[in-house]
């Protein structure tokens, strides 16, 4: 039996632990053993294992990592995704097979890769799979101050958006956004009705939402924007992505009629497989040459229970190193 180094869950309740595991084995003649060179610790990584994100299985022990920057046996790198939520990409190899891998061009920054991808991957399925993003169109991204929401404002503006708006708590991290791309913030306060003025202000006839706090957040904002808005008949895209300030809103049936609300979701299952490809080319390249900017930590896969504790700086992402 072969054995690999790896993250490996053993309890929902505490950090994974680095130890030994049996190498995968390939299921079908596409998939490839191949070698991880850098593995990202994304918040999507840390809630499947705390088993609490929504395709979890409950299935223990399982490695982490949900995708991964990697060498194929011929040499070649790869950008690839995993396709087991039990055994996952935090470890010395994986599995990788075509429908979910990518080749990754002979500039790309493995490190910037595993980092940037899956936060970026977000807003840039979003604005070009759920919602088009027309040239010109204004974009508010509320959470704007969290990883993928800061990425969001650089997306949004690199695909065409005339105007960008972010919106967030964190005020360091707000003034931050005006030199990646941001024409205006919003700082989201305890107070609903300031907060809801201050959206309505910057953000009135937006176009788009990039939603990654849904919760009270979202219910306020969703009705300061309509309520505030020049023409109710003109779309608003709301597109629900992240659920940080809680799973669910409360949203009065007036806010259906009285204006052209559109609400739908992107992720995991509102995206298919062969749509998240066929994206991937593209937003490597923008990673690749610096087009989106992001901050890659790297620390040994050795060190992953420091890792999963340490709080990270703003605008940066640990990135794990077999």
């Amino acid at each position: 039996m072969a054995m690999m180094n790896a993250a490996v869950v053993t309890s929902f309740a505490e950090p994974p632990h680095y130890q030994r595991f049996e190498v995968p084995r390939p299921r079908s003649a596409e998939e490839a053993l191949v070698d991880v060179l850098a593995v990202g610790l994304h918040p999507r990584v840390r809630s499947g294992a705390a088993g609490a994100h929504y395709t979890s299985t409950g299935t223990l022990p399982m490695i982490p990592g949900i995708d991964a920057a990697g060498q194929r046996p011929d040499g070649s790198r790869v950008y690839f995704v995993a396709a087991d939520d039990v055994i996952g990409t935090m470890a010395d190899k994986a599995l990788a097979g075509p429908r979910r891998s990518i080749a990754l061009p002979g500039n790309a920054d493995v490190a910037k890769v595993a980092a940037a991808m899956n936060p970026a991957m977000s807003s840039w399925v979003a604005l070009r799979r759920r919602v088009p993003l027309e040239r010109g169109h204004s974009v508010l991204i509320l959470g704007a101050t969290g990883n993928a929401g800061a990425m969001a404002v650089q997306v949004a503006r690199l695909l065409g958006a005339g105007r960008v708006v972010g919106a967030g708590r964190d005020p360091g991290r707000l003034q931050a956004l005006t030199a990646v791309g941001a024409d205006d913030i919003v700082q989201l306060t305890d107070d609903s009705d300031a907060t809801g003025k201050a959206l309505a202000a910057a953000a009135a006839d937006t176009d788009i939402v990039i939603d990654y706090l849904w919760g009270k957040p979202a219910q306020q904002a969703i009705m300061a924007l309509l309520t505030a808005r020049s023409d109710r008949g003109r779309a608003l895209n709301w597109i629900q992505i992240g659920a940080v300030a809680g799973p669910a809103i409360e949203l009065p049936s007036v806010a259906l009629r009285s204006a052209n609300l559109r609400l739908q979701g992107s992720g995991q299952g509102s995206v298919g497989p062969a749509d998240y490809l066929a994206e991937l080319p593209s937003l490597v390249d923008a990673i690749s040459n610096g087009a989106i900017a992001v901050k890659a930590n790297t620390m040994p896969l050795a060190d992953v229970e420091e890792a999963w504790t340490r709080e990270e700086r703003p605008g940066e992402r640990t990135v794990l190193v077999p």
